[in-house]
Protein backbone atom coordinates (compact mmCIF):
# COMPACT_ATOMS: atom_id res chain seq x y z
CA UNK A 1 0.00 0.00 0.00
CA UNK A 2 1.27 3.43 -0.94
CA UNK A 3 0.92 6.47 1.28
CA UNK A 4 1.44 10.14 0.56
CA UNK A 5 2.19 12.33 3.55
CA UNK A 6 2.14 16.11 3.26
CA UNK A 7 3.72 18.66 5.56
CA UNK A 8 4.37 22.37 5.72
CA UNK A 9 0.95 23.98 5.72
CA UNK A 10 -0.10 26.66 8.17
CA UNK A 11 -1.17 30.23 8.72
CA UNK A 12 0.79 32.91 6.93
CA UNK A 13 0.36 36.62 6.31
CA UNK A 14 -0.27 38.02 2.85
CA UNK A 15 2.98 38.29 0.95
CA UNK A 16 4.54 35.51 2.99
CA UNK A 17 6.07 32.22 1.95
CA UNK A 18 5.52 28.54 2.67
CA UNK A 19 7.15 25.33 1.62
CA UNK A 20 5.03 22.23 1.28
CA UNK A 21 6.54 18.77 1.14
CA UNK A 22 5.12 15.41 0.19
CA UNK A 23 6.69 12.02 0.68
CA UNK A 24 5.47 8.86 -0.99
CA UNK A 25 6.18 5.55 0.69
CA UNK A 26 5.29 1.94 0.15
CA UNK A 27 5.70 -0.53 -2.68
CA UNK A 28 6.57 1.92 -5.44
CA UNK A 29 8.28 0.73 -8.60
CA UNK A 30 8.21 4.05 -10.40
CA UNK A 31 6.64 7.48 -10.14
CA UNK A 32 5.43 8.97 -13.39
CA UNK A 33 4.43 12.33 -11.95
CA UNK A 34 3.71 14.06 -8.68
CA UNK A 35 1.81 17.22 -8.11
CA UNK A 36 -0.18 19.48 -5.87
CA UNK A 37 -3.86 20.26 -6.08
CA UNK A 38 -5.83 22.62 -3.91
CA UNK A 39 -9.45 23.02 -2.94
CA UNK A 40 -10.85 26.20 -1.47
CA UNK A 41 -14.21 26.27 0.33
CA UNK A 42 -17.05 26.07 -2.16
CA UNK A 43 -14.72 25.51 -5.10
CA UNK A 44 -13.62 22.55 -7.14
CA UNK A 45 -10.24 20.94 -6.62
CA UNK A 46 -7.74 22.34 -9.10
CA UNK A 47 -4.26 21.44 -10.23
CA UNK A 48 -1.68 23.87 -8.87
CA UNK A 49 1.58 22.36 -10.09
CA UNK A 50 2.95 19.05 -11.30
CA UNK A 51 6.32 17.55 -12.18
CA UNK A 52 7.02 14.47 -14.26
CA UNK A 53 9.77 11.91 -13.75
CA UNK A 54 11.62 13.66 -16.58
CA UNK A 55 11.44 16.91 -14.69
CA UNK A 56 8.85 18.65 -16.84
CA UNK A 57 6.69 21.04 -14.84
CA UNK A 58 3.22 22.43 -15.28
CA UNK A 59 1.55 25.25 -13.35
CA UNK A 60 -1.88 26.76 -13.00
CA UNK A 61 -1.87 30.20 -14.57
CA UNK A 62 -2.72 31.88 -11.27
CA UNK A 63 0.45 30.63 -9.56
CA UNK A 64 3.03 31.01 -12.34
CA UNK A 65 5.98 33.01 -11.11
CA UNK A 66 5.03 32.51 -7.46
CA UNK A 67 4.98 28.73 -6.96
CA UNK A 68 7.84 26.38 -7.74
CA UNK A 69 7.55 22.61 -7.72
CA UNK A 70 10.64 20.47 -7.41
CA UNK A 71 11.69 16.96 -6.57
CA UNK A 72 13.05 16.62 -3.08
CA UNK A 73 16.50 15.37 -2.21
CA UNK A 74 14.98 12.27 -0.65
CA UNK A 75 13.60 9.62 -2.95
CA UNK A 76 9.93 9.89 -3.88
CA UNK A 77 9.45 13.36 -2.45
CA UNK A 78 8.22 16.57 -3.97
CA UNK A 79 8.27 20.13 -2.68
CA UNK A 80 6.18 23.17 -3.45
CA UNK A 81 7.74 26.54 -2.71
CA UNK A 82 5.02 29.16 -2.39
CA UNK A 83 5.90 32.85 -2.49
CA UNK A 84 3.90 36.08 -2.44
CA UNK A 85 0.88 34.42 -0.90
CA UNK A 86 -2.52 36.06 -1.19
CA UNK A 87 -5.87 35.30 0.37
CA UNK A 88 -6.83 33.61 -2.90
CA UNK A 89 -4.28 30.91 -2.12
CA UNK A 90 -6.15 29.85 1.02
CA UNK A 91 -7.15 26.22 0.52
CA UNK A 92 -6.44 22.65 1.47
CA UNK A 93 -3.47 21.50 -0.58
CA UNK A 94 -3.34 17.86 -1.64
CA UNK A 95 -0.37 15.91 -2.87
CA UNK A 96 -1.04 13.63 -5.83
CA UNK A 97 1.03 10.88 -7.40
CA UNK A 98 0.69 8.91 -10.60
CA UNK A 99 2.82 5.86 -10.04
CA UNK A 100 3.44 2.17 -10.61
CA UNK A 101 2.86 -0.04 -7.60
CA UNK A 102 2.19 -3.25 -9.48
CA UNK A 103 -0.41 -1.47 -11.57
CA UNK A 104 -0.59 2.12 -12.66
CA UNK A 105 -2.30 3.90 -9.83
CA UNK A 106 -3.26 7.34 -8.61
CA UNK A 107 -2.84 8.30 -4.98
CA UNK A 108 -3.81 11.30 -2.88
CA UNK A 109 -2.52 12.62 0.39
CA UNK A 110 -4.77 13.65 3.24
CA UNK A 111 -4.26 17.35 2.56
CA UNK A 112 -2.64 20.20 4.42
CA UNK A 113 -4.35 23.50 5.20
CA UNK A 114 -2.85 26.74 3.95
CA UNK A 115 -4.47 29.88 5.32
CA UNK A 116 -3.40 33.34 4.22
CA UNK A 117 -4.63 36.01 6.57
CA UNK A 118 -3.43 39.09 8.38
Amino acid sequence: QVQLVESGGGLVQPGGTLRLSCAASGSIFAIYAMGWYRQAPGKQRELVAAITQEGHTNYHDSVKGRFTISRGSAKNTVNLQINSLTSEDTAVYYCHADLLDGTSSLYWGQGTQVTVSS
